[in-house]
């Protein structure tokens, strides 16, 4: 049995993320129902991580059993005519029958985005936060500092999640300003459920004066999520880049 591994992008707009789910749309849903017409064979499709609702991902990884000899460079291409538009499969190759796209993962990079001007835009409104009121690129940048290294995240986590540890470790944190678009792009060895969003919304805060920077590492060490910021809208957010 062959153990295939894909990469995926997708616009997350019209998912309700990446997990299946009993009554609504979702990302691993429509990418197994494809996989399935080609193989002519029942699959479990195992994903990199979740991904909440609305969030996109421009190199998601995927992997599956498979019996069938389907060549995995043609994989992709016939992948694609089962798939919408808004999802597409642009690699596929054979794998070691102990990889997981999970499991296996050592780090992710995630990408947050924030159209800071006035008015919105009829595109970027789709991916990005529209936030019309001034923000301090300086303050957000001192105050993501705090961020950098292994912390006990729970104070930046929504409620909902099992897992066996909340500690994670940030490898990088930057932010950055070009014209109107503010990016916020972080490198981690996990994420706990809207850890992004809720680090994005807590720099919104910062930024805006509503957090003064110098009490964000104390923040993330008081592990009490009413100190740090709202959880910023899912639109903006994007997964880059899975490390194995």
């Amino acid at each position: 049995m062959r153990n295939l591994l894909l990469k995926i992008s997708y616009d997350g707009k019209y998912y309700h993320g990446w997990q299946i789910q009993k009554n609504d749309i979702t990302v691993q849903e429509t990418v197994k129902k494809a996989i399935q017409k080609i193989v002519n064979e029942d699959v479990h499709l195992t994903g990199c991580g979740r991904t909440d609702t609305g969030v996109h991902a421009e190199n998601y990884v995927c992997n599956f059993f498979t019996n069938s000899r389907i060549p995995s460079e043609k994989l992709p291409y016939a992948l694609n005519t089962y798939l919408p538009n808004d999802i597409v499969c642009f690699e596929a190759e054979d794998t070691d029958e102990n990889f997981h796209s999970n499991s296996s993962a050592v780090k992710k990079r995630y990408v947050y985005k924030i159209l800071n001007r006035e008015f919105p835009d009829a595109v970027m409104n789709r991916y990005s936060w529209h936030y019309k009121y001034p923000l301090d690129i300086e303050k957000m940048r001192i105050a993501a500092k705090a961020f950098i290294g292994e912390h006990d995240f729970i104070g930046f986590a929504s409620s909902g999640f099992s897992v066996k540890t909340t500690v994670r470790e940030i490898y990088s944190l930057d932010v950055d300003k070009n014209g109107d678009i503010i990016t916020i792009d972080v490198v981690g060895n996990g994420f706990l459920y809207n850890m992004v969003r809720i680090i994005a919304g807590t720099l919104v805060f910062v930024g805006g004066g509503k957090i003064n920077p110098n009490d964000m590492t104390d923040i993330i060490n008081s592990k009490d999520r009413e100190r740090a910021g709202i959880t910023a809208p899912p639109q903006g957010l994007c997964l880059k880049e899975v490390y194995y």
